[in-house]
């Protein structure tokens, strides 16, 4: 009895929030099995822009931590004024958006803790965010951290991936809060095109949803077009987030950010709670604030090398795809990684741990972004090209 009653109460000690199944997948276990061997791994799956060979100037990113006003403490909710204009002036000089108000921005430590004040803004305990399938599977734990519900929408491919909108009405309900968009989605590469935009505020100031459009992977266009921001999106209410991760290959940082837009009414109310929120962590720490022109201002550097990577490794993986008719790339038009489909003759999952075993080469399965057929794996375009070149050869020889 004694041993049931003490079982009993380390279960009931931690919250139902954090259940999550905290155990290794397969994938990851099969992954550290290959790396304790000792056998180099192809890893095709690197989002770490910092492992990557990539390289910023060391001296300047952290000679612009030192400012020595960083050594008094003057709190503000939104973030510093001198932080928040050079993200204003990112969007001037990389999107031409001349007149964004920088009491419109909300500086955070991460886009996950953007989400998470959108969330506890919008959301009561059970209320529910519809959110694009295949996309980023942090949502779910983010989601489930805020007591909030997903139900998600799917992204249809038809020689190019599109949001389904008869789906997307019929999982919206009355406790239906937001729409989250991926702006390029993670990991199809896909765009909100202009009369998905237009569908979208029209649905969402029908039923009083909010947009949540993540821009982090935004600056990332394929075919060197820029695409429009969700800044200062006025059909519906939204909130807009990026930051320094993808922007500037500088995850290490710790800058992000949300911009908050639509119905003036709604964004003044919007911008009230939103400080109240913020306020109670104060989580935006001095030096990186005082740094914030300096850190973005690095983007001029690292992007042109990130996009000819990008470019070099599309095209590597088309002309090794070429002489594999079995294997196909899907569409992309933007972001860091690639979708290739492949033939369905054992489960996602199985076909990685099988490539890391038999090839030493490490791939995410589809289904670890909510593919929802086998079939699908997922590649990342950041990876040094050389080791981009090896791991695709080795990955079509064993599929193709």
């Amino acid at each position: 009895m004694m041993v049931f009653l003490q079982s009993h109460f380390h279960e009931i000690m931690f919250s139902q929030r954090t259940s999550w199944p905290l155990a290794s997948n397969s994938f990851t276990r099969a992954f550290e099995e290959v790396r304790a061997s000792g056998q180099p791994i192809f890893d095709l799956t690197v989002s770490n822009p910092t492992e990557t060979g990539l390289q910023l100037d060391a001296q300047v990113v952290l000679g612009a931590l030192t400012n020595p006003d960083a050594m008094r403490y003057k709190p503000q909710p939104r973030g510093l004024l001198e932080a928040r204009k050079p993200v204003c002036h990112y969007y001037r000089e990389s999107h031409g958006i001349v007149d964004l108000d920088p009491e419109r921005l909300v500086l955070t430590t991460s886009t996950s803790e953007a989400y998470s004040y959108v969330f506890r803004l919008l959301c009561n305990p059970g209320d529910e965010i519809l959110v694009p399938k295949p996309s980023y599977p942090l949502f779910e734990f983010l989601a489930d951290l805020s007591d909030v519900k997903l139900a998600p929408y799917p992204l249809i491919y038809d020689h190019g991936w599109q949001i389904e909108f008869d789906s997307l009405h019929k999982a919206a309900n009355s406790l239906t809060r937001a729409v989250i968009l991926v702006h390029p989605n993670n990991p199809t590469g896909s765009y909100v095109s202009t009369e998905e935009k237009t569908t979208l505020n029209s649905f969402c100031e029908r039923n009083d949803l909010a947009l949540i459009v993540d821009e982090v992977f935004l600056d990332y266009p394929h075919d060197g077009a820029p695409r429009p921001s969700f800044v200062l999106n006025t059909g519906a209410l939204t909130f807009t987030l990026s930051g320094l991760s993808k922007i500037s290959a500088l995850p290490q940082m710790k800058l992000a950010w949300l911009v908050t837009s639509g119905p003036e009414e709604l964004v003044m109310k919007a911008g009230a709670r939103l400080e109240v929120i913020s306020d109670t962590f104060l989580s935006m720490n001095a030096p990186v604030q005082l740094a914030a022109a300096v850190l973005l201002d690095q983007r001029k550097q690292v992007q042109p090398v990130l996009i000819d990577r990008l470019r070099v490794n599309l095209t590597e993986l088309d002309r090794q795809l070429s002489t594999t008719p079995s294997c196909t790339r899907l569409k992309v038009e933007g972001g860091w990684y690639a979708v290739v489909r492949v033939p369905a003759i054992q489960s996602d999952e199985d076909l990685a741990i099988d490539l890391l075993r038999r090839a030493s080469v490490a791939v995410h399965p589809g289904h670890f972004y909510d593919f929802p057929n086998d079939g699908h794996l997922i590649l990342s375009l950041i990876t040094d090209p050389k080791i981009f070149q090896e791991g695709v050869s080795r990955l079509l020889r064993l599929v193709g």
